[in-house]
């Protein structure tokens, strides 16, 4: 793989505490200690990334988690496809896991993990190499039984205010015969209280799917709102257990893909453009 800008694991020692410091300040304040540190250009290939992206459900964790993935060479692990995939099977779990998400529930540690550890058991006898989990952990207990089977690099938390998620995630639309998602949704939310304005265009899919569109059985307003309160009430704790180790990176999106994805590439010290150039030569 090309070369892209990191922060990783640098032989220099000043380096290395920049780059700890900087994951748990704000994206504004890893800019500037960026723009006032000289940091080292690495080669990723044959590095491990293991990252985690949190986020409330409908910020664009998988969207984001997905680019990246592509960017570095790793797969993107979405627990909630894990889920889904069990749930449209014949599995032991399918009847138990359909009643807990059309209550809007959190699905228990226990089933988590056990589909994710048949992923990446999966994905050791593939090869794979590194990762981007994308919806785990939910909870410390969780986080803790992550840390006791691999070392996560770093752990990215997306935000963005609730009156947008919920937008967002009423919006949500998924191609019945491609599987790909859209987002039918149009948001213009003005700031108040200090907080920002949000615009984002809808993701609108092309002529042959719009016939074909469906909504997710959980993208209801009493679910979406049932979920963002148990997400919120279940994230702090995992959120403060990342930021003691000082590896939580919190990123506000500052609207929608085009405004954001640049931005979060900056925030991370990757260099897309560079990367293409890259492996066209």
């Amino acid at each position: 793989m090309a070369a892209v800008t990191r922060l990783f694991r640098s032989s220099s020692s000043s380096s290395s505490a920049a780059y700890f410091t900087r994951r748990s300040l704000t994206t504004a304040a890893a800019t500037e200690l960026r723009s006032q540190s000289c940091i080292p250009r690495i080669d990723p290939k044959g590095r491990n990334f293991q990252w985690v992206f949190l986020g409330c459900p409908g910020v664009g964790k998988g969207t984001y988690a997905s680019r990246l993935s592509a960017l570095l060479g790793v797969p993107h692990i979405a627990t909630g496809d894990l889920v889904r995939e069990e749930l449209s099977s014949s599995g032991p779990l399918s009847k138990q896991l359909e009643e807990i998400v059309n209550q809007g529930k959190l699905v228990s540690d226990e089933i988590i993990i056990n589909l994710l550890s048949k992923r990446l058991e999966m994905g050791e006898t593939k090869g794979e190499s590194g990762f981007i989990l994308d919806g785990f952990p939910r909870t410390v207990r969780q986080a803790e039984i992550l840390t006791e089977v691999t070392d996560i690099d770093l752990v990215v938390n997306l935000k963005l205010p609730e009156n947008v998620l919920l937008e967002k995630c009423l919006g949500r639309r998924i191609c019945s015969q491609c599987g790909k998602n859209f987002n039918v949704a149009t948001i213009d939310v003005k700031g108040e209280n200090g907080i920002r304005d949000i615009s984002m265009a809808p993701l609108l899919p092309p002529p042959n799917c719009v016939s074909k569109l469906i909504t997710r059985s959980d993208d209801t307003e009493t679910i979406v709102k049932e979920r963002l309160r148990i997400y919120n009430e279940k994230s702090q704790p995992v959120e403060d257990f990342y930021r003691s180790q000082g590896k939580l990176m919190e990123f506000d999106l500052p609207g929608g893909i085009p405004e954001s994805w640049p931005k979060l590439l900056e925030a991370l010290n990757l260099d897309e453009n560079e990367d293409k150039q890259s492996a066209a030569a």
